[in-house]
């Protein structure tokens, strides 16, 4: 079969090479964008006359046509016509004829591959956004519903303080507020246009990119036609950005794995969301946590792997950059069902706020409070600290917590100590007095999911 680019070569490569070489099993996706692309470029041809009005109105109802038929999934595209652009050039061919070849006027599959990726992150970047924020709003529907929630709050996966659960969940929000803040922020890089700029040194042709640009509904024009179509740095900012998002959800994956455990039985997931065992009959597994603490290290490698294509290429297009595709679309996809099925599982946990507070109730983790309540009683902190690190001890030796030690043998330690110490030792006392600024005390957290609730009326104008 003879190539559109064949001219130069007298010899014909063999199938198996050229299905090496094609890559329309992955950049078929781009087929939306490569033909709205095409069509601001035809109409930019006719306003600056280097296609007559005619040639363009053929053209435009062509790629119309293909638009129309791609919608509807009747395309049929070939590795023998290598890419997207070159299937969809084939079959605008067969509509139109001839006419078809002028459409590629002052243009190259370089600026057009690259204007197709813009156009697809952008919009992808844009939904993936919304994702994150119908996340967080479930999060701080859960969060609303357990302010005064108690479980041990953990450091090194040992009990160190009780805190309210809501907090412990907007600690999560404030995580995945920045993941949409620097999703956002990359739309600056992404919403720049490098159709125009042709193989690397712009064209001949009198073409008006500033027109193109504004059909499209890009904000920028890159102004050096050499990066226009070597830049992938978007597509490396939002791989990268979608690994953060990722690691964020992974982490939130762990904990949710161990507090569904029989040790923890700090949350049951639904059973939409498990799954059992084919030999064991009591199983009831957190499948979906699982899966997306393992698809992070898929969104990981994509970042990886495109950082590895990128690192030893010279200016300007080189084929290497076939490869910048199949990591994004699969980030893409993943990353949106992630979040999607994330959402699910979140808004119908059930917290088993009982076994949360019993948990505070049979540790330590009151300790700082009773070496506080010494500190304020005048004793220097270091030494209250040392003080209750014997009483730990002794309750340890003794199977005691600090509650159940007697206000005498307290007084045998410091007479300053009274009957309010129990009082303070209550977990649920601990919790609500930590009201210093970003604190889990109850008033705290409300002004926290005040201020989140605003946070979320002010991306939805985004």
């Amino acid at each position: 079969m003879k190539k559109l680019w064949s001219g130069r070569f007298e010899g014909e490569s063999q199938a198996w090479v050229d299905a090496f070489g094609a890559s329309i099993a992955v950049d078929q996706q781009l087929a939306e964008e490569d033909l709205i692309g095409s069509l601001a470029h035809v109409q930019m041809l006719a306003k600056t006359n280097i296609l007559s009005a005619e040639e363009a109105n053929e053209i435009i109802q062509g790629l119309e046509k293909l638009l129309e038929d791609n919608k509807k999934g009747r395309l049929v595209f070939t590795a023998e016509n290598e890419d997207i652009h070159l299937n969809l050039e084939k079959l605008l061919h067969g509509i139109i004829g001839p006419v078809a070849g002028k459409l590629h006027t002052a243009r190259s599959r370089n600026d057009q591959v690259a204007t197709d990726m813009h156009l697809y992150l952008k919009k992808e970047v844009i939904e993936i956004n919304q994702r994150i924020r119908l996340f967080m709003e479930v999060l701080i529907s859960k969060a609303e519903e357990n302010v005064e929630t108690i479980l041990p709050g953990y450091t090194h996966l040992q009990h160190a303080q009780p805190i309210s659960f809501a907090h412990h969940l907007l600690a999560y929000y404030n995580m995945f507020k920045r993941d949409f803040e620097r999703n956002q922020d990359s739309l600056k890089r992404i919403d720049l246009s490098p159709l125009g700029a042709a193989a690397l040194a712009g064209t001949t042709f009198p073409i008006d990119r500033e027109y193109t640009k504004t059909l499209l509904g890009f904000k920028e024009s890159y102004t050096n036609s050499i990066d226009a179509v070597s830049d992938r740095d978007f597509i490396l900012e939002f791989l990268s950005n979608s690994s953060l998002l990722m690691m964020h959800l992974s982490r939130f994956c762990e904990e949710i794995i161990l507090w569904t455990s029989h040790e923890y039985q700090f949350v049951t997931l639904t059973d939409a969301f498990s799954t059992g065992s084919s030999i064991m009959p009591q199983k009831k597994n957190p499948d979906m946590a699982e899966l997306i603490r393992g698809k992070t290290g898929r969104v990981y490698g994509n970042l990886l792997g495109l950082l590895t294509t990128m690192k030893g290429l010279p200016l300007a297009y080189n084929k290497d950059l076939q490869e910048d595709k199949e990591g994004m679309f699969d980030t893409v996809k993943t990353v949106k069902d992630c979040l999607t099925v994330f959402s699910g599982m979140l808004e119908t946990m059930k917290v088993n706020e009982a076994t949360m507070y019993s948990a505070t109730t049979k540790d330590y983790s009151n300790a700082t409070e009773l070496a506080d309540y010494l500190a304020s009683k005048g004793i220097p902190f270091r030494k209250a600290h040392e003080i209750v690190g014997k009483l730990v001890l002794e309750g340890i030796k003794k199977g005691i917590y600090l509650q159940d030690i007697s206000l005498s043998d307290y007084q045998a330690v410091s007479e300053l100590i009274e009957e309010d110490v129990y009082t303070v030792l209550d977990s649920k006392t601990a919790v609500e007095r930590r009201n210093s600024l970003g604190g889990t005390g109850f008033e705290q957290v409300k002004k926290e999911l005040a201020s989140a609730n605003k946070t979320l009326v002010d991306m939805e104008k985004v």
